[in-house]
């Protein structure tokens, strides 16, 4: 079932950029689409990316390598627009009321 897929706490030991970024990703929208593949992704990416901030000499292309990761779960806005995925917003009303609102307005019932 979405929403009820088991993904493990953040690493106590990871980097303080990647906690609240794997934590954020378990509170998402896309992630009712994930399965446990891609949970297992994001957390390696997590690990890395901890790995990577915690260097003393980064590359610049892993970097690259792992935002390039990130990008293939649709973690940004920008990369699910480019998908053409758009996640309505939490508070968000639907469609549906929002088009019966507008009709009891024109019908004086509102």
């Amino acid at each position: 079932m979405p929403g009820l897929r088991r993904c493990p706490n953040a690493d106590r030991n990871w980097h303080p950029i990647a906690k609240p970024l794997w934590d954020s990703l378990k509170e998402s929208g896309q992630a009712d689409f994930y399965q446990q593949s891609d949970w297992a992704l994001a957390y390696s990416l997590c690990e890395d990316l901890s790995y990577y901030k915690k260097s003393g000499k980064r590359s610049g292309q892993m970097l690259q390598t792992i935002y390039s990761a990130f990008e293939r779960l649709l973690v940004a806005e920008g990369d699910r627009r480019r998908v053409r995925i758009e996640l309505p917003e939490p508070e968000e009303q639907s469609a549906a009321v929002l088009a019966i609102a507008d009709y009891e307005k024109v019908l004086g019932l509102a």
